[in-house]
């Protein structure tokens, strides 16, 4: 029976969005926070370890008396929208069997001119990634070593398929903070700020997004070459594909529809739109209500490890800014060039503590909750939010225990250091005085 508290908690998570009633979110965070304290053993070394940090760090706190009740109910309840947050988008992942072009997806993707395989991959996993989320990894990652290995593709030339397909994937999923509304950045600051909205937020990220897959095209487009002469040229668009359009496009819709006429955010709204038409195409297509029951059970499950770090690092996140002072930036925010200051902060502390192991969410959790006080002081805080989803994308990049990389340095058999500073680094670093720039300009 343990298996189904997961999925009961992104359901009732989902009830409090759709009712508004918070002390349903508390009762999911409850829910995941004591399931992942429970069964601390089923889950990866480091979520293992978030989670130890977030009921040690929590409990003292609470010792100390440093966290009241209303700063402890708010971190459940944080725990509660995040956990849920990735498990219910998560529930696309259930799609990816039921369509021949997402498995033959690299084939598809290596047509055309190489010289534009770059752009095309990481805009196109910008593009999925926005509905599926952490899925797209699991999904190019594994569909990839499965052709490399269906064709024999050994040594230096798999290295090379790797290095150039994977990285560049890798780098179009970390847009997803920039541009998507279903990005954990933009429900994180919607959420701090409710004056910021994914719609304004949305034609700066482009614009850093550009850039960056920008200076990722001159670094990696040579590389493709090659891959590109081995790859299998397909005789039209897979079967399914106009299916998954049409999919896509009712999901977007639904999303659409929620903003609109019920007032939900976009971050919201995808939560409720993913699963709901996922599960209903499921039943459309499967008619058999037992097996999505226990389909949906096992898609919730297999997310485990992912789930107890969002959960875990948002609570984090929330008992921490328990020990910020009211006035802790306020000295910061009168001066003249406070805004750029603070933007370049943002942009730099990110994937800083994300090389040391510190996932993005948590710090962004801690620097969204000072958003209020730079709101308070009458400070223009869009480009502070905008250089916060830069540093979040940039970090999930070169955070050696992120998810994403990760799931590359597994699938991939290569070590995540090299995925992280190896590749990923000189990217970085030629991507920041270009970022620099941007955000002296946005001021």
């Amino acid at each position: 029976m343990s298996r189904y508290v997961l999925s009961l908690a992104v359901v009732i998570e989902l009830a409090a969005l759709i009712t508004s009633v918070s002390a349903l979110s508390i009762v999911a965070g409850c829910l995941f926070i004591g399931y992942f304290t429970v069964f601390l053993a089923r889950i990866k070394a480091y979520s293992r370890i978030i989670m130890v940090v977030t009921l040690s760090v929590t409990g003292v706190l609470v010792i100390l008396g440093r966290l009241d009740q209303p700063h402890l109910l708010g971190a459940a309840e944080s725990a509660g929208f995040y956990g849920a947050f990735l498990g219910s988008l998560g529930m696309m992942q259930c799609l990816v069997r039921r369509f021949e072009v997402l498995r033959r997806i690299h084939d598809v993707l290596l047509g055309g001119p190489p010289m534009l395989l770059y752009p095309k991959y990481a805009v196109t996993t910008l593009g999925i990634a926005s509905v599926l989320n952490f899925g797209v990894m699991s999904l190019l990652c594994g569909t990839l070593t499965g052709i490399l290995d269906e064709r024999g593709v050994r040594g230096e030339s798999r290295l090379n398929w790797i290095r150039s397909v994977l990285i560049s994937a890798l780098r179009g999923f970390s847009l997803v903070p920039l541009v998507a509304p279903t990005s954990v950045a933009v429900a994180i600051l919607t959420q701090e700020v409710p004056e910021l909205s994914w719609s304004g937020l949305l034609p700066y990220g482009l614009t850093a997004a550009a850039l960056l897959i920008c200076v990722g095209w001159v670094l990696e487009q040579r590389r493709f070459r090659k891959v590109s002469e081995e790859r299998v040229k397909l005789e039209g668009w897979p079967q399914g594909t106009r299916t998954l359009v049409v999919m896509v496009s009712l999901i977007l819709g639904t999303m659409a529809a929620l903003v609109y006429s019920a007032g939900f955010n976009v971050s919201r709204a995808a939560m409720i739109a993913v699963p709901s038409v996922t599960v209903l195409y499921m039943l459309w297509t499967d008619r058999n209500v037992a097996s999505v029951f226990r389909e949906a059970t096992d898609n919730v499950v297999s997310m485990s490890n992912e789930m107890a770090i969002f959960a875990a690092s948002a609570c984090l996140g929330v008992a921490l800014m328990a020990l910020v002072p009211s006035d802790f930036i306020s000295g910061v925010a009168a001066r003249e060039a406070g805004v750029y200051l603070l933007a370049v902060a943002g942009l730099l502390v990110l994937p800083l503590f994300s090389t040391v192991g510190v996932i993005p969410i948590t710090t962004l959790s801690v620097l969204g909750g000072l958003l209020p006080q730079l709101t308070a002081a009458g400070m223009d805080i869009q480009p502070i939010a905008v250089a916060l989803m830069i540093g979040f994308s940039l970090a999930m990049m070169l955070s050696p225990m992120g998810p994403a990389v990760l799931l590359l340095s597994r699938f991939g058999q290569v070590r995540q250091v090299t995925v992280a500073f190896g590749w990923n680094g000189l990217f970085v670093a030629a991507a920041f005085p270009v970022l620099l720039l941007y955000l002296w300009i946005l001021v």
